[in-house]
């Protein structure tokens, strides 16, 4: 099956929302690719066919949307799960990093206790679009000495340069459907 067509039917299972969650924005909704089994099962398997075979350790997903692929990930690489939450929603002792959003700062988490030193690791969520809290999740997986193999993500929104931010940290972007605009 070519790439196009995979496009094709994952842009089909995906809803957009427009002019939420402000005026102008199109927002690309997963909710509807998560709740049809078939579109699931095939982003899920297309995610990480790059690195199929190859020894992976854990897969990061960044809150939340990449809680549910980054699991499903994890058990189909036969991999443990790390979740990056937002600031103070871990309990355990935490390693943490600020970064930008388009207007004004976040903070993302990690256990401090979750990697182990030299482990590779995936990085998952829906959508890459300015790359700012990519960067900071593979920023906190490289404080805890992880191997970044790669950040893989359903959406891309090339236009505002994500994936190529994430590029040029030294880490490959696995995008399965690109839609234009913000």
């Amino acid at each position: 099956m070519t790439s196009t067509v995979l496009e094709n039917d994952l842009r089909a299972a995906i809803r957009t929302i427009p002019d939420y969650p402000k005026a102008g924005i199109m927002f690309r909704d997963i909710t509807t690719l998560l709740g049809n089994a078939r579109a699931f099962r095939r982003a899920v398997d297309e995610l990480v066919q790059p690195w199929a075979g190859m020894k992976i350790d854990k897969v990061a997903g960044i809150e939340a949307r990449g809680f549910i692929l980054g699991g499903a990930v994890a058990h189909q690489v036969s991999a443990g799960f790390v979740p990056i939450r937002k600031k103070g929603k871990l309990p355990h002792k935490r390693v943490s990093v600020a970064y930008a959003l388009e207007y004004g700062r976040d903070e993302i988490e990690i256990h401090a206790d979750a990697l182990v030193a030299g482990e590779r690791v995936i990085l998952v969520d829906d959508l890459i679009a300015t790359g700012g809290t990519a960067e900071g999740a593979i920023k906190l997986l490289r404080q805890l000495d992880a191997e970044v193999l790669a950040a893989c993500f359903i959406i891309d929104l090339p236009d505002l340069g994500g994936a190529d931010r994430l590029r040029k940290l030294d880490v490959p972007v696995r995008t399965l459907v690109a839609f234009e605009g913000h």
